[in-house]
């Protein structure tokens, strides 16, 4: 398990935008080897791009059509040439803090994509 992070208060946390998202198409980043892009319905009527460090983990078509979780307001950033506007949520048994996985030698890391346990609308508020 990593370190727990600093206390926040409410009112940062509130601030961060989280909703749920359809994959509409996946596919690997023409730049970079551990990422897959992604283009997303966040219900706003215009596809969203999201570049998530997930290659390893998943296979393009597993994605296509699945409901994920994304930070929406996260500030646009260009990863390898593509533009990135948003986070996918995933889980990790083993942290990947700075680019070293932490853990017991020759542990496997299992990455897994936060999504509703439920069908909601694309562009649905998580709380």
């Amino acid at each position: 398990m990593s370190e727990p992070k600093p206390q926040i208060a409410f009112d940062e946390f509130a601030k961060v935008d989280l909703r749920v998202a359809r994959v509409l198409q996946a596919e690997p980043h023409p730049n970079a080897d551990k990422l897959l892009k992604l283009q997303v319905d966040d219900g706003s009527g215009t596809p969203r791009q999201i570049c998530a460090g997930i290659k390893a983990f998943y296979k393009p078509e597993e994605l296509v059509g699945k409901l994920i979780v994304i930070v929406a307001n996260l500030a646009p950033r260009v990863i390898r040439g593509e533009e990135s506007r948003g986070m996918l949520l995933a889980a990790s048994d083993i942290p990947n803090d700075a680019g070293s996985p932490e853990g017991a030698p020759g542990a496997e890391r299992r990455v897994v994509v936060l999504s509703p346990s439920g069908e909601v609308p694309a562009g649905s508020v998580v709380s």
